[in-house]
């Protein structure tokens, strides 16, 4: 069961020993937050590059820094790890770590392969450890608001929902850009909607790298008839983050490059006359209304992630992005890639395995 605490405090005042794994592009911003997180203390910090270890030691002058991941596994005043390395890591990394009974998180996505989703899960039951992964966006209040909309029946019966995330670069060497911004896209629709989807239908095109495609094209397909498109693409010269949510009552725009107004909620429909005896008497009929944006206190999702995380591990509580969570992702992904293998012919997206504890 999922928490659903609005509030990520920490049950005790037992602090729990961290140590940060990959110090690239998104390591920092990892260990800045659990540095600043109630209940935790970041031992340790790993790298391959020993010069990003002498800047993260300036800035963290109480923290042990090590180019070695055995170190990582051996010490024993390391409680938790979280794993920010390319994604052809995760796995091996995580089980070896889960193997030394200490709590992980892992950056999105969980692992390469549904496969070794599934392993990862099982030794976390087996050994009562708490198994995370870094869907940021879930932690967002922005939105958790938007999930609350929609449950609401604010915006009716879902018709479709549009996403989009756009920008030059980064680009990757061991995935392509569906399974590095996707994962995003994937994890709200997932948390938002509350159900799989049943299909996926996928195209891109590799246009800087051979065979890592960096522009792509996802539609999702849902037992209700509901579909939604996520496009994701490396290669634009504009940085776009956005999601359009369409109603039969209301349609809701989320743009999350918007500083302060990020959800803006249109009051606007088609309507379609029940009763028509001729073609000529059929006429739509457009409902033109408000537009409002509900306010949202913004706060850095990273921050109430990292708190989440250090919350399970004390409360035992299954973290809202847990490795089940996480696996979902993966299956859609999973299909996703094998749907661009058959130039985007339609791929049916299997149930979630039950993993025994």
């Amino acid at each position: 069961m999922h928490s659903t605490k609005d509030e990520f405090r920490d049950p005790d005042n037992d602090s729990v020993n961290i140590a940060v794994v990959g110090c690239g592009y998104w390591g920092p911003n990892l260990v800045r937050n659990l540095c600043s997180t109630s209940g935790c203390t970041v031992k340790l910090i790993c790298d391959t590059d020993t010069a990003r270890l002498e800047h993260l030691r300036a800035v963290y002058p109480r923290v042990d820094t090590t180019n070695h991941f055995d170190e990582v596994v051996s010490r024993e005043d390391i409680a938790a790890t979280v794993i920010a390395t390319p994604v052809r890591l995760h796995y091996d990394m995580a089980k070896r770590l889960l193997e030394a009974e200490k709590h992980v998180f892992v950056e999105k996505p969980l692992a390469p392969s549904v496969e070794e989703c599934q392993d990862l899960i099982q030794t976390a039951d087996t050994r009562h450890l708490t198994l995370m992964v870094g869907h940021t966006f879930l932690y967002s209040p922005t939105v958790r608001r938007i999930k609350d909309i929609i449950e609401r029946g604010d915006l009716g019966n879902i018709q479709y929902i549009s996403s989009r995330r756009l920008n030059l670069g980064l680009f990757q060497k061991d995935i392509n850009v569906a399974w590095d911004l996707a994962p995003h896209d994937i994890s709200i629709l997932l948390y938002v909607l509350g159900e799989m989807p049943t299909g996926v239908n996928c195209q891109g095109k590799a246009h800087i790298t051979p065979g890592i495609e960096d522009v792509t094209n996802m539609t999702l397909t849902y037992r209700n008839g509901m579909f939604a498109t996520i496009q994701s693409s490396w290669l634009d010269p504009c940085k776009v983050r956005d999601m359009t949510f369409v109603g039969d009552k209301r349609m809701l725009v989320y743009d999350d490059m918007e500083p302060l107004e990020k959800v803006k909620i249109y009051d606007k429909r088609v309507e379609v006359p029940p009763h028509y005896d001729t073609f000529a008497e059929f006429q739509y009929s457009y409902h033109y209304g408000d537009v409002y944006s509900p306010f949202v206190k913004q706060v850095e999702s990273l921050k109430f992630e990292c708190q989440h995380f250090v919350d399970c591990i004390k409360s035992g509580e299954t973290p809202i992005s847990g490795g089940r969570d996480g696996l979902q992702v993966v299956q859609v992904l999973t299909a996703a890639a094998e749907s661009l293998r058959l130039e985007g012919a339609r791929v049916e997206i299997g149930k979630l395995a039950t993993v025994e504890a």
